[in-house]
C-alpha cells in the first residue's frame, strides 16, 4: 500500500470536519460526506469541550471558530438534595471547560473546514465500500460514488464504517440513563459562569443561568428498557415532563425547574449509549475516529474532545508513516489506551447518578472527603485534560 495521498470522511459531525481540517494540514486531499442533507442548525443539546479538545483544535487553526460559538464555564459546584457541598477545585494553568450547543459546533466546524479549503458534500448515506489494490470506493444510498486512498469513519455511534470494518463489532451499549434538557421560566441565584451537579432523590440533574434569563437544566433518569430516539420523541413532551415532575418533586429548585418548563422547550435526547471496546478500529483501507470507535458515557465531559483528538491524530500517523496500515496501527496504539482509560472513568460516574437510598444518606459525609482525594481534580481528570498533541513532533510506528 502506497503512500496515502486522498480520502473519503463519511461524516459531519464532530470528527468528519476535524479530519478534513487535519489531513488537509497532513498534505492529504479529503472530502466529507454527510448522511443528512443539510448542517443540523437547531437540533441537539449542548456539550463541554474540556481543555484537551480545544489544544486539539489549536493544532490545525479552529479553536479560534469553537470559543466564538461556546460560553466558558469556570465554577462547578456539587450538591446533594438541598445540601451544597462546595465547588470543585479547578485545574490551574488551564482554561475552562466550554459550554457549546451541538448544533452550533457542528456549524461552526462544518465552516471553519470549508474556509480551509475541505469540501464537504451532503446528502450522502453510505451503503457500502469496494476495495482494490489502489484505492477504496464509497457507495450511496442516492446511486452516487467516490474513490480514494482511504476511507476515515466519523460517522457516530451507530456507524456504518465500524459494521463493514467489522461484521461482528459489538453495538453501542446502554448506560441505564435517560437523558433531557430544557430551558425553564425559572431564575436559580447562582452565578452564570457556574454548573451546579445535583444529586436528587430519584435522579441526577444540572443546571446553570441561561444567558438569555431562565435556567438551562439537564437531566438523567435510570430506566430501565432503552429508547431509540425516534421512541422517545414519539412520546409526548407533556407525558415526559409529568414523569419529570414526578421524579423531582422533593428536589429544590429541580421541582421549580421541572414545573417551569414548557414542553415545547424540552429536548428529549433519548437513551444514553456507550461504545464498548471494539476489538477493531481498522482494516484494510477503513479506519474509525470519534464515536464511531470510542464513545464515552457523557459523564466524562470528553466525548466531544476525544473525538477532536483522534481525528487530529490520525491525521499526523497518516503523514508520516510509509502507509495506510502503518499509520492506522500507530493511530490505534497512540489512542486506545487513553480512550478507554476515561470511558472506565465514567461508568463509575454512571452508578453515582443514581445512588440508592443508603449512598445517598452517607453522601454528604463522603463526598466533600473524596472532593479532596479521589476525586481532586489534578488526580481524577488532569491527565485528560493536560493532555496536549503537538503536531509537529514525528510519529514513528514504534513506542
Amino acid at each position: 500500500m502506497n503512500k496515502v495521498k486522498t480520502a473519503l470522511v463519511i461524516g459531519g459531525g464532530v470528527a468528519g470536519p476535524v479530519a478534513g481540517m487535519a489531513l488537509r494540514r497532513a498534505g492529504i486531499e479529503a472530502t466529507v460526506y454527510e448522511a443528512y442533507p443539510t448542517t443540523a442548525d437547531g437540533v441537539g443539546g449542548s456539550l463541554g469541550i474540556a481543555p484537551n479538545g480545544l489544544a486539539a483544535l489549536r493544532a490545525i487553526d479552529a479553536e479560534d471558530a469553537v470559543l466564538a460559538v461556546a460560553r466558558p464555564m469556570p465554577g462547578m459546584v456539587m450538591t446533594v438534595g438541598r445540601r451544597r457541598l462546595g465547588e470543585v477545585p479547578a485545574l490551574p494553568g488551564l482554561p475552562p471547560l466550554q459550554l457549546v450547543w451541538r448544533a452550533d459546533l457542528h456549524r461552526a466546524l462544518h465552516d471553519r473546514a470549508v474556509a480551509q479549503g475541505v469540501r464537504i458534500e451532503h446528502g450522502k448515506r453510505l451503503v457500502g465500500v469496494e476495495e482494490t489494490a489502489s484505492g477504496i470506493t464509497a457507495r450511496f444510498t442516492d446511486g452516487g460514488t467516490a474513490t480514494a486512498d482511504i476511507l476515515i469513519g466519523a460517522d457516530g455511534i451507530r456507524s456504518t464504517v465500524r459494521t463493514l470494518i467489522d461484521p461482528d463489532a459489538p453495538s453501542p451499549r446502554h448506560t441505564g440513563l435517560l437523558g433531557f434538557e430544557a430551558i425553564a421560566d425559572f431564575d436559580v441565584p447562582e452565578d452564570p459562569a457556574t454548573m451546579i451537579y445535583a444529586f436528587g432523590r430519584r435522579g441526577y440533574y444540572l443546571y446553570r443561568p441561561h444567558p438569555g434569563g431562565g435556567t438551562e437544566w439537564g437531566a438523567n433518569l435510570p430506566q430501565d428498557r432503552p429508547l431509540t430516539l425516534a421512541e422517545a420523541r414519539r412520546i409526548p413532551a407533556a407525558e415526559w415532563l409529568r414523569t419529570l415532575r414526578e421524579a423531582y418533586a422533593d428536589d429544590d429548585p429541580g421541582a421549580d425547574l421541572v414545573r417551569h418548563t414548557s414542553p415545547d422547550r424540552l429536548h428529549v435526547l433519548g437513551s444514553l449509549h456507550i461504545m464498548p471496546s471494539l476489538p477493531h478500529w481498522h482494516r484494510g483501507r477503513m479506519a474509525l475516529v470519534g464515536d464511531a470507535a470510542h464513545a464515552p458515557s457523557n459523564s466524562s465531559g470528553q466525548g466531544a474532545s476525544l473525538a477532536i483528538e483522534s481525528a487530529v491524530q490520525i491525521a499526523r500517523c497518516l503523514r508520516d508513516l510509509p502507509d495506510a496500515e502503518s499509520a492506522f496501527a500507530t493511530y490505534e496504539r497512540l489512542r486506545r489506551p487513553r480512550v478507554e482509560k476515561v470511558a472506565a472513568r465514567a461508568a463509575r460516574i454512571n452508578h453515582a447518578k443514581a445512588p440508592g437510598p443508603l449512598t445517598r444518606a452517607v453522601m454528604p459525609l463522603l463526598m466533600p472527603i473524596m472532593m479532596k482525594t479521589v476525586m481532586a481534580p489534578e488526580k481524577s481528570v488532569g491527565p485528560e485534560q493536560r493532555y496536549v498533541i503537538d503536531w509537529d513532533e514525528p510519529v514513528t510506528a514504534r513506542p
